[in-house]
């Protein structure tokens, strides 16, 4: 390893070109976190000069190069960037902006102090001058608008190469994604324009100060690996411990160096396998409670989680891979990675999409509603294992039995990540199957594990206060959703398969505010500060009187299952508190749910029609939620 300090000019005045990796992260330098104090450093140490004071150098930091062999006389000399290609980039940028605010203040003859550090010469003896003319070469999702960057020769040509990015009137506009580049040449470019018109110096004196300030006073540590040094560990000491980059960028880079001593086409493994992972999809952050990571490290972490049968450390996810895929004899190739991740992201993908009909989509649907993330690994590990999707169908629908029955009968779900890996662990020694999974799960016991029996999970479903109460509204459509479609699978309907009922209003056919449309069963009307005096009684222990155990009885049925339904939204909210007739006569108008059909032939709505209602969807709970022996 060599390592020496260079001014910008001698970085750049040497006819090679910077690569960098295509597997690196794109350029992420912006105004508000990097560019703005760096304009300052340059115009303090440009304002220096002027004063006839040679300035101190300012350091930019380092940059660790690694020299790749030449085949041959022709082309240029390359190099490519370990660390520091965000530097380099910027520096590019800032010369290509110094060009330009010459051109526009007249001083074009200048261009020549900077311009043999932005371009190679000698095209003749170039393998490809479209690319090898620059000194820096990004990564493939740079390429383009750096390209048409770097070749504009006017500030007001940005405009025309950009026009999308910039208003009728010329400025750029507010709230859009623009090119990086883009960004970085109007910003740079405009304020060094600025700088060279400033009063107190002729514009010769300022641009030539601007230009030695850039090439002589901008200095960095280069670091030039040699044949026997590791980049990946350097990359790792330089980067790993930092909040600057993701784990996945460390794993990334970790495959594709570690490609090349596998014997494998780095650039091939890239553009047919590990591609797709660079799009939005896999780069948008998800956030779990308080953690908010690119959704490509929750599916590496589940996917660990999954393959090591034990709990992974999220902060360390880098690490952690690094020891799953070079322990045991063989270590794991790079293409062996990227195949596994792969495997696992297609069935991430459908999980937590829920869409379609695999069995993991399925379940995914049927469980988005109880934010039970710690259930992944255990679902991934069923979804890819070599067993039939009937089976892989019968372990699912257990899990989600497991999840509801608990979530209906007001069980914690705080103890899943250990429930969920222990079923893991067990599965991962006696094998797959939905025998060993039910026996596993019915195994459980206590109230942070325990599997609800029927018994206990009908007379929650018939007398338990859900909604509200046990199940927040996400949850309660969820199971009434389910619910429709086991009773349409119990009758020759016309529409078997359930739309989407997302859009429906989870309604109470006794309303909560059931005081003025809704009499006792003595035909008393009560009050809302009646019932609150009820509750107030009930807490402090003492003796009901017969009506007050009326309004009690009615208050304990107003959340239980039998009074809820969905109902479209403008007719939930005209009959929301009215009687149940004028309730009624809207239903036989606007629905069709299996859930409602019923209720059109009935007369009145009360506690005795409430509890036979629960016993009713009780029993399809127990169809919907089966638990097996």
């Amino acid at each position: 390893m060599k390592s020496e300090t260079l001014t910008v000019q001698q970085i750049f005045q040497d006819r090679r070109q910077y690569c960098v990796p295509f597997y690196q992260r794109a350029y992420v330098w912006t105004q508000r976190n990097q560019w703005s104090a760096l304009l300052e450093d340059i115009t303090e140490k440009a304002q220096i000069r002027l004063s006839g004071t040679k300035p101190t150098p300012h350091f930019l930091g380092a940059v660790v190069l690694e020299p790749q062999l030449k085949n041959g006389l022709m082309g240029v000399d390359t190099l490519h960037i370990i660390d520091g290609q965000q530097r380099l980039t910027t520096l590019q940028y800032i010369l290509a902006s110094i060009r330009l605010a010459l051109r526009a203040t007249g001083l074009s003859d200048l261009e020549m102090l900077v311009l043999p550090c932005l371009q190679n010469t000698n095209e003749a003896t170039m393998r490809n001058k479209e690319v090898e003319r620059f000194k820096l070469w990004p990564t493939f999702r740079d390429q383009a608008h750096f390209i048409k960057s770097l070749n504009v020769d006017n500030v007001d040509d940005l405009r025309k190469v950009f026009s999308d990015s910039f208003t009728l009137h010329g400025t750029l506009r507010k709230h859009f994604s623009h090119p990086p580049s883009l960004e970085a040449l109007w910003f740079f470019s405009g304020n060094f324009i600025k700088w060279i018109r400033s009063e107190g110096h002729s514009l010769q004196q300022n641009a030539e100060a601007l230009i030695e300030a850039v090439m002589a006073d901008l200095k960095l540590v280069s670091i030039s690996l040699e044949a026997e040094d590791d980049a990946q560990i350097i990359f790792e000491t330089l980067n790993g411990r930092g909040a600057e980059l993701h784990a996945t960028d460390l794993i990334r880079n970790y495959i594709f160096m570690r490609a090349e001593h596998d014997g494998i086409n780095a650039a091939t493994l890239y553009e047919n396998n590990w591609k797709p992972f660079e799009d939005s999809y896999w780069t948008e952050k998800q956030r779990r409670g308080r953690i908010n990571k690119p959704r490509l490290e929750w599916l590496i972490h589940a996917t660990l989680q999954a393959e090591k049968q034990r709990e992974v450390d999220l902060s360390r996810l880098y690490n952690e891979y690094r020891d799953y895929v070079t322990k045991g004899s063989p270590s794991h190739r790079a293409d062996q990675q990227v195949e596994l991740l792969n495997r696992y992201a297609l069935q991430y993908k459908e999980l937590i999409g829920g869409l379609g009909t695999t069995p993991i989509a399925c379940l995914g649907r049927r469980i988005s509603a109880y934010d039970v993330t710690t259930i992944y690994p255990l679902a991934l590990l069923i979804s890819v294992a070599d067993i039939s999707d009937a089976e892989k169908t019968t372990m699912y629908n257990d899990l989600v039995s497991y999840v509801v029955r608990r979530a209906v009968c007001g069980l914690t779900p705080k103890n899943y990540n250990n429930v969920f890996m222990n079923v893991v662990r067990h599965l991962a020694k006696t094998g797959i199957s939905s025998i060993e999974l039910r026996s596993t799960l019915n195994s459980l016991n206590g109230e942070a594990s325990r599997w609800p029996t029927d018994s206990e999970f009908l007379n929650a479903c018939t007398s338990a206060r859900l909604y509200p109460g046990r199940l927040d509204a996400q949850k309660m459509r969820s199971m009434l959703t389910e619910l429709e479609g086991e009773l349409r699978r119990s009758v020759k309907t016309e529409e078997p398969v359930v739309p989407n009922l997302s859009n429906l209003d989870i309604d109470h056919l006794m309303p909560q505010n059931w005081y003025s449309h809704w009499p006792l069963e003595n035909g008393h009307t009560v009050t809302n500060s009646d019932a609150t005096s009820v509750n107030q009684i009930v807490l402090a222990g003492a003796e009901l009187t017969h009506e007050q155990q009326l309004v009690w009885k009615r208050q304990q049925a107003i959340a239980t299952l039998g009074n809820l339904t969905l109902l479209n939204l403008s007719v939930n909210r005209s009959a929301q508190h009215y009687a149940f007739l004028k309730k009624r006569d809207g239903l036989i108008t606007h629905t069709s749910l299996r859930l409602n059909v019923p209720l059109i032939a009935m007369d009145k709505w009360d506690e005795e029609q409430i509890l036979a209602r629960s016993e009713l969807l009780g029993n399809a709970a127990l169809r919907m939620w089966a638990k097996g022996d």
